[in-house]
């Protein structure tokens, strides 16, 4: 594989997602907008990335910031427009980047005008885009399962007698992808935003989208304990991953393959052997990315990462290009999990391993934790289910600029705090700054362009002594080795390094540092 040629743009490239409430604020509301990022769109272009993904922009109530939608085809007016949407459009592509809309096919919002017509009348037309049952024997909701945040994933409707399924909030009804005009009206949707001009979509928990016909209850988790989520209790083995969601992932890559050089990008937390299915056959292929969030999941030292890179690699179906996350708008900062000097070395890690990488907005900077005060909470998974540490406001934090009032991301209070740090941590203070974390960004992004290896070369993992991860990238006659000290103290550098870019400068000799990373020859 590392000689190959013909590698598409999203194998090559590195994507950059932005959470549009926190990017920036271009009309004083303190939230977020389109005509903000297309402001900030130099910032984006200069890191050196490829493709910007959008979290979702479409109309809403905003019951979970936009997950929620009332539109397929159209733009929450908090954000702008379909004009606004279009300028923007053509400012990225000006750029050479490449636009990717998170797509949100497993629920609508309860205000969409097609639940808003399901839940008229047992005898709607629409009544089956929707997923409808009678009550139990006992008059209680069809089955046992929990939402993802909290609570029954059924919702009683006095005025029809029956229960609709949601996944999500009960504002986030389940569509229903077996009924074929509800799956003909979303691939239409996705169609709609092909034709203006995208160029691919993030689909957001694309694993739930069909359930196991007859409704079983879902079997207990016996390793469940108090303190962790209550979707948690029980296993979802009956709502989620079922054998035909695959058919509906392999037409709508269908669709994204006839429009020539696009890309699908699957949310999907599996165990690898059932998250390597997604990516399909060569003959009939699903996703192009099934996302893989194990960075996020896993615990941070050497020999755990080692073996989950190991067993993530051999997992994947010859035709299966890797991909890596370590933040996003769902996850904690890897900044607060790991601390700054290690956030420096998974920064390395990332643009490093074999496969596509997406970046988090923010990330960059290096922003760490951000304790979010109970009146300041916007998360309605942490305001269900609070004191548990899963809340996600605390990765949403608006972007912080510069040093001026609100950080330069508005000209009021935002809609969440910013980090505390703020006046320093930000992105004015860290282009001045040759040895900041943007700079290092930068850096590594520059250097997976100048260097096939990097960006598309074969990957072998090599022997390191305790604490150090140390692999190689090849392709055709370049070889480059990393290695990566995951511990604080020093340690022996295990080849003799012509060293392109450390993570400390300046670079070692001999020696690898405490919480150092390298790329040499």
């Amino acid at each position: 594989m590392s000689n190959r040629t013909d590698h598409p743009w999203w194998e090559r490239g590195t994507i950059y997602q932005i959470y549009p409430r926190s990017f920036q604020d271009s009309d004083g509301d303190g939230v977020g907008d389109l005509a903000g990022i297309e402001r900030r769109l130099d910032h984006v272009a200069a890191l050196g990335v490829d493709a910007i993904w959008l979290s979702p922009i479409f109309p809403s109530p905003m019951a979970d910031f936009g997950y929620d939608v009332a539109d397929y085809c159209g733009i929450e007016p908090l954000f702008g427009d379909l004009a606004a949407f279009d300028r923007l459009l053509t400012a990225i592509h000006a750029r050479g980047l490449k636009v990717l809309l998170d797509f949100v096919p497993n629920h609508s919002s309860d205000q969409h005008p097609w639940f808003v017509e399901s839940r008229a009348s047992r005898h709607s037309a629409k009544r089956d885009w929707y997923i409808w049952r009678d009550p139990a024997s006992d008059g209680g909701p069809p089955n046992n399962w929990i939402s993802d945040f909290g609570g029954s994933a059924w919702e009683y409707d006095a005025a029809s007698g029956q229960y609709y399924l949601h996944a999500f909030l009960r504002q986030q009804p389940d569509l229903n992808w077996r009924n074929p005009e509800l799956k003909a009206a979303m691939l239409d949707a996705m169609r709609f935003w092909f034709d203006r001009g995208v160029d691919g979509f993030r689909i957001d928990v694309l694993w739930h989208i069909v359930k196991a016909e007859g409704f079983p209850d879902n079997p207990p988790n016996p390793y469940w304990r108090p303190g962790i989520t209550e979707r948690d209790r029980l296993i979802q083995q009956h709502s989620t991953d079922q054998p035909e969601a695959h058919a509906i992932a392999a037409e709508m890559r269908a669709l994204a393959d006839s429009y020539g050089d696009r890309v699908l990008i699957g949310e999907i937390f599996l165990p690898n052997d059932r998250h390597a299915r997604w990516y399909g056959t060569p003959e009939r292929p699903q996703v192009h990315l099934p996302f893989n969030f194990q960075l996020i999941e896993n615990a941070w030292d050497a020999a755990t990462l080692r073996d989950m890179i190991a067993a993530y690699e051999a997992s994947l179906p010859p035709h299966g290009w890797p991909n890596w996350v370590i933040g996003s708008h769902d996850a904690p900062r890897i900044a607060a999990r790991v601390g700054e000097a290690q956030a420096r070395v998974a920064a390395m890690l990332l643009l490093t391993l074999r496969g596509t990488p997406t970046l988090y907005q923010g990330d960059e900077l290096g922003i760490g934790q951000v304790d979010i005060p109970a009146d300041r909470i916007r998360d309605p998974q942490e305001l269900r289910q609070p004191g548990i540490g899963i809340g996600r406001d605390r990765s949403r934090t608006p972007m912080p600029w510069d040093a001026s009032p609100f950080a330069g991301f508005s000209t009021v209070e935002p809609w969440l705090p910013l980090n505390p740090d703020w006046p320093t941590r930000n992105v004015a203070a860290q282009e001045q700054d040759p040895r900041s974390m943007l700079t290092l960004y930068r850096r590594l992004l520059a250097l997976r362009r100048a260097h096939p290896a990097l960006a598309v070369g074969d990957f072998r993992l090599l022997d390191a002594p305790d604490g150090v991860l140390v692999y190689e990238r090849r392709h055709g006659d370049e070889r480059l080795r990393i290695a990566l000290n995951l511990t604080d103290s020093s340690k022996p550098l295990p080849f003799a390094p012509e060293v392109l870019l450390s993570t400390l400068d300046p670079a070692p000799d001999g020696v690898l540092r405490a919480n150092e990373g390298v790329i040499s020859r």
